[in-house]
């Protein structure tokens, strides 16, 4: 029943992909009848006949083609994402695919040194009761702050010690990325039952070699939900980041320059293309989550 269920792409349609197709469906319906009823005052005001010599088809359609929407339809943000790909190189900063790659850079770095420290920080409060009662609760008030309130205090301090660039929105995607890997690294790490630590005491187990052949491969299936988290946060970070500097590229800038402007068209196709990255992201971390735990089982 199964082999024939995985062999016919219409059941695995109806299983898998016909609820999303019809959840991306009511989405778009909602979102063009959201179109039609925030922007049809502004189409009465500015853009129809003031003498009322219009009908509902009129009033439909100059909804559907505002320059400046109060929320753009789905086909002007899918026309600018197609302009902004294919209309110029890639190294335009008109193009979405070169504020893309500033902002996954930017990304991409957090989410490794916030992975390191929250590794470290994990592993130390693990074998340190001291550490855990003084470390933990600061880790967790640490993330009390917002994020807003941090960025230009992190941002500035960098700046004046030299660091520029990626380094300062690298730091702020560290800081909301290390938190939920180490959360989920301690409870991870604790996760083992006594019986197997003293079994491995019985075999005059070093700390290390405990961390290293009991506690870190326990810790896996904790350490990557915690992972796909911190990269979507540290993508969040990333964006915020580029904000208070008046960043010129990035899509925290796309989004900066769309504002200053009123372009919600363009504040818009940032918006979804900082989704996609986010989706791909952690995707990606998805697909390297499913090779290390399969080889993991098959070990």
């Amino acid at each position: 029943m199964t082999d024939t269920w995985r062999q016919n792409p219409v059941a695995r349609f109806r299983q898998q992909g016909l609820p999303v197709a019809i959840l991306l469906l009511a989405l778009l319906l909602a979102w063009y009848g959201a179109a039609w009823a925030l922007n049809a005052p502004g189409a009465i005001e500015r853009v129809l006949p003031q003498d009322g010599a219009w009908t509902w088809r009129d009033l439909l359609e100059a909804t559907m083609v505002m320059q400046r929407p109060l929320l753009p339809a789905p086909h002007q943000v899918a026309l600018d994402l197609w302009s902004s790909l294919l209309d110029w190189p890639l190294d335009s900063p008109r193009n979405l695919l070169y504020h893309v790659a500033v902002t996954a850079e930017s990304t991409l770095w957090g989410f490794v040194m916030g992975t390191l420290l929250g590794l470290l920080l994990s592993v130390c409060i693990v074998h340190s009761r001291t550490l855990d009662r003084a470390l933990l609760p600061w880790i967790v008030a640490s993330q009390t702050v917002p994020v807003l309130a941090i960025a230009p205090i992190v941002l500035v301090i960098l700046g004046s010690l030299g660091f520029a660039g990626v380094a300062p929105k690298a730091v702020i995607a560290m800081y909301l990325c290390f938190f939920p890997v180490t959360v989920a690294m301690v409870q991870g790490l604790r996760s083992p039952q006594r019986i197997e630590t003293e079994m491995l005491h019985t075999y005059a187990a070093s700390r290390w070699q405990a961390l290293w052949l009991l506690r870190l491969p326990a810790a896996l299936p904790f350490l990557f939900p915690a992972l796909r988290v911190g990269i979507a946060a540290g993508l969040v970070g990333a964006m915020v980041a580029e904000l208070p500097t008046g960043a010129q590229a990035g899509l925290g800038a796309r989004l900066l320059t769309g504002s200053y402007y009123g372009n919600t068209v363009q504040i818009w196709s940032a918006l979804v293309m900082s989704a996609l990255l986010g989706l791909t992201l952690t995707s990606v971390v998805a697909g390297v989550e499913r090779v290390v735990l399969r080889h993991r089982s098959q070990a």
